[in-house]
This record gives structure tokens, sequence and C-alpha cells, in this order.
């Protein structure tokens, strides 16, 4: 597309535009004078489905009428209430219905899975990710690892950019693992990095990590809801994910996962992954719900499940091949926005279309203090972004309601925003 930097060309993108509706049934953020702001930041919390309220209301209706009756005579009874998430889910993830489960949170879900699938034998005890990554998952890592009794300055290993890049590529992740991959239990891999917005080609990670023998773990809370997934047919042994970013279900909202259904390991378990049929007998005895239901350790938290409800029906009427292309031509509507009005940055996100999702990566150069200096400029502008040190702004327009005219605004704030800030 060839695009040009004018308002009356970001208009007409817009009116084009076939998802052009769905703005209208989001709650769009308003400044303390009733001043439209330009939030550019669903990449950390997605904007709130309008009709999320009525459904939240609906269930605290039906607590209040039916109390206990409401988890079997609720207008979505409780007690199966993921099964209201179940086929949204699988068609983001490109899944099975049977291998997705909305439970818990990202980094708790990640847990199970690495408790179940970290089997550190003989010499193959490490897990390898990304340097750099969300310090959650680091965390969760290296405590599974000493949680084994392993030291994690020796079994966790962080893959590094080359000198000189911000980016992890697939090569070098095929290179490592055909070097000691023997040595590698598991690994554990963005399906877009958080900071820099890469996004990766998941399945030539998994066809690596299996030709060493590893399992291939994805943390996809940059990649549900903004990258075509296929974690089925790339055999994924397992994936987690977060519901608050690109799926809009709320701060705090419930995650979920993904175990693909040839895997029935021993896992962690909970009341709420028996079989339905049996699970109030209370039995001593185990009996898990099949594939990935029977993973859940306890009842889902219904008023943070549902507003998931209300943005997976977006989707659903949206569609994904549609949402990826709008997201295409925003994105890229942004990128030559930045080179043509803020040629001094620096943009670390790849500038292939296949390497990222909405998210762009904008370095602010110059003296110490003069990124967060921009941004503060920028966010007094009314364009909400966000900062991570020590000198990047990340930039997401989202394609469910973001406009043409929302990126041209955003550019054109920041470019002011770095002429004022030498």
């Amino acid at each position: 597309m060839t695009y040009e930097p004018t308002l009356e060309f970001a208009r007409h993108l817009d009116e084009a535009d076939p998802l052009r509706g769905f703005r209208e049934r989001f709650a769009l953020p308003r400044g303390p004078r009733g001043e439209p702001l330009v939030y550019l930041c669903g990449h950390s919390l997605g904007l709130m489905p309008l009709a999320a309220r009525g459904i939240v209301m609906q269930e605290l209706d039906d607590w209040a009428a039916l109390a206990v009756l409401g988890h079997e005579h609720a207008r979505r009874p409780w007690i199966p209430y993921h099964e209201n998430l179940r086929g949204g889910l699988a068609a983001l993830a490109g899944a099975r219905p049977g291998e997705v489960v909305a439970m818990s949170s990202l980094t708790v879900n990640l847990h199970l899975l690495l408790a179940a699938f970290y089997r550190p034998s003989g010499a193959r005890r490490r897990i390898l990710i990304e340097a750099g990554a969300f310090s959650s998952d680091r965390h969760a890592v290296a405590s599974q690892i000493a949680w084994r009794g392993l030291d994690p300055r020796e079994a966790l290993v962080e893959l590094s950019p080359p000198v000189g890049s911000d980016l992890v590529t697939e090569e070098s992740i095929e290179a490592y693992l055909e070097e000691r991959g023997a040595e590698v239990a598991l690994v554990l891999w963005p399906g877009v990095q958080y900071r820099t917005g890469q996004a990766f080609d998941l399945g030539r990670i998994a066809r690596a990590v299996h030709r060493a023998g590893c399992v291939a773990g994805f943390d996809l809370a940059h990649s549900i809801g903004n990258m075509p997934l296929a974690l089925h047919d790339i055999e994924a042994d397992f994936a987690v994910w977060c519901s608050y970013k690109y799926l809009n279900a709320g701060p705090g909202a419930i995650g979920g996962c993904f175990v693909h259904e040839r895997h029935e390991p021993p896992h962690l378990t909970g009341w709420w992954g028996h079989e339905r049929a049996t699970r109030f007998r209370m039995g001593a005895q185990f009996h898990p719900a099949a594939g990935a239901a029977g993973w859940q350790i306890s009842n889902p938290p219904i008023l943070s499940a549902a507003p998931l409800v209300a943005s997976l029906a977006l989707f659903g009427e949206a569609g994904l091949p549609s949402l990826r292309r709008k997201s295409v031509a925003l994105s890229g509507y942004l990128e030559f926005l930045l080179d043509r009005l803020a040629p001094d940055v620096e943009l670390i996100t790849p500038r292939a279309a296949d390497s990222r999702g909405c998210q762009l990566s904008i370095r602010i150069t110059g003296p110490h203090g003069r990124g967060e200096r921009v941004f503060d400029a920028l966010t007094s502008r009314g364009i909400i972004g966000d900062w991570r040190e020590p000198d990047t702004i990340r930039l997401a327009p989202i394609p469910l309601y973001n406009s043409f005219a929302d990126v041209l605004r955003g550019a054109e704030a920041l470019a002011q925003a770095l002429r004022l800030q030498p």
C-alpha cells in the first residue's frame, strides 16, 4: 500500500475499512476534560467491549436472584462456564476445542505446565528462553529449576541477540539446539517478544525443538488475538496466555492454556479438573476431564471470565484474517509516518510484516533522560502508549478499535514531542 501523511488520506482509509464499525463497540478513553485520547496501548491492557458490562451485570443479577442455584440455572450456568470460552479460544489459538481451557492466570498456568513438562534427566536439564524475557516468565522458570534441586545459573540458558541487534533469530535458536540440544529439556519461547515486538515463526521453532528431543512451550501473552496461530498443526506441546491484552477481557482477567491432545502427562490436579459427571461425588480418586479441561485446578472466577465472552464474540464476528489484514496496514502506516515525521528514532521491531504484530517499539536516541521526557510529552498530548526502560516507547494500533486517524495523530504528536525535547 502507498501511504500519505495527511488527515484526508487517513480518513479515506478509515471510511474504506470494513471493520470500522467495531470501534463503536468499545469504551474509548477520554482525558480529564472529556477530550478523546488516542489509545495505542492495547498490547498492555485492551479496551473494554461495551457488551462486557451487560454480561457481567447478568452474572451479578443471576447471583442475586439464584445464589448457589446459579451454578446450574444461571443464563450461562457457572459449572460449565469455561465451555463458553472454549470455541473462541480454540479458533484464535489454532487448536482443537479440547486442547484449550480458560483458567487461572498466565504465570500460575505456566507453573502448572512446567511442573508437568519440565522433566530434567541426566545431562538434559536445561531450559532455554530468550534473554530479556518478561520477568514473570524468568522468575517462574528459575524457580521451577531450583524447586527440582538444580542451579538456575547452570540450567537456565538465555539466548541473546547478536552484538548490535535487538532481535534473536530463528536461525540462532536452531544453531543452539543443534549444538547443545542434548542438554536441553524444554524451550519456552514467546510468540511475540514483549519489549521488541518481534514475532517468531513458532512452527519453525517447534520443529527445531522436537528435532533436538526437547519440549516446545510458548508464552502467547502478546500473540493470541494479535497473530495467526496454529498450535495444533505445529505440534506445540503447550502454551499459556493472558486475556487482558489483545483479548480485551479486563484487568486481572482469566488466563488460558493449550495442551496438545497427544499429551496426558502426570500433572498437578485440583477438583475442577475432575470429570464433570462425577466431580461432586467428592471421591478420593481423581478422574480427569478429557483434554485441557482436566488441567483446571479451581472453579473459574465468573466475574473475570464474563468480559471474555463479550470479546470473543467480537473476534468471531470480525474474523482473525480480516483483523490481521487491517493490523498489517495500521502498523505499516505507523512505520511510514515514523520514517517520514520522526526519522531520528530507531524502530527496533522488525520491518517485515510477518515478523511483527500490532506493536512497534521505538527507541528514543539522544542524551540520558530524553526518552522519558519524550514519552511524558507524548502522554500530555493525549497519546497513550507505554514506556520501557531505558529508552523504548511501545505503540500498538489495534485493528478492533484503532483507526488510521489515530495512527496519524499519534505519529504527529511523537514528532512534536521529539522537537521539543532535543
